[in-house]
């Protein structure tokens, strides 16, 4: 299984003026602008790790999810939430030939945890021997830093505050910080009964 991110957030997206109030930096003089680059890798930074924990985009984008077999034959659990749109499904044989599936053979089940590709006869399309799916999908809470919850909005500044707090120091490597991962706790998946998400 190979997860592909198609589209980046783009930069105009990232709240940089935002997170400068967060830390409390001045404000009003000739350069202003210059940490804006810096402020926008940490933020990149924690949106990744945010997503990373929880499983979920922040932002939306487009991705590209392949896989070379059903967990279940009548549905697929996607990898991220939340999934706006399967925007595409193809089938591909061992030797590269390409079969677009056609959208009505299956929808999409949204959901905050485990959206789903469901077939909406009895199974998806086989997958041949050596072959693999491509299914093609948007997620994310929406364009907009204002479309993210207000609690991973929160999360995000404070890991992205750490990060810029512990530059070039190493200070703090490798430790999460309490308050980041009760913000977080509630969008984590949870796994029962040895499923994943995937």
């Amino acid at each position: 299984m190979m997860l592909v991110e198609q589209t980046t957030v783009p930069g105009t997206a990232l709240p940089v003026a935002e997170f400068k109030d967060h830390l409390r930096l001045g404000t009003g003089f000739a350069d202003d602008g210059v940490q804006d680059e810096v402020l926008e890798s940490y933020l990149r930074a924690a949106i990744s790790a945010i997503e990373s924990r929880s499983g979920k985009a922040l932002i939306s984008r487009s991705f590209a999810w392949t896989l070379t077999a059903w967990r279940d034959l009548a549905a697929q659990a996607l990898p991220v939430a939340p999934v706006s749109a399967i925007t595409a499904l193809k089938i591909v044989d061992r030797l590269g030939g390409e079969e677009l599936v056609d959208p009505g053979r299956y929808v999409l089940e949204e959901d905050l945890h485990r959206p789903r590709l469901v077939a909406t006869g009895f199974t998806l399309p086989v997958i041949p021997v050596g072959g693999s799916a491509v299914i093609a999908f948007d997620a994310g809470f929406g364009p907009a830093w204002s479309d993210v919850p207000a609690d991973l909005r929160q999360a995000t500044f404070l890991l992205g505050a750490r990060f810029y707090e512990d530059r070039g120091t190493g200070a703090g490597a490798g430790t999460w910080p309490a308050a980041v991962d009760v913000l977080v706790a509630r969008y984590r998946p949870v796994r029962l009964f040895g499923g994943g998400a995937s």
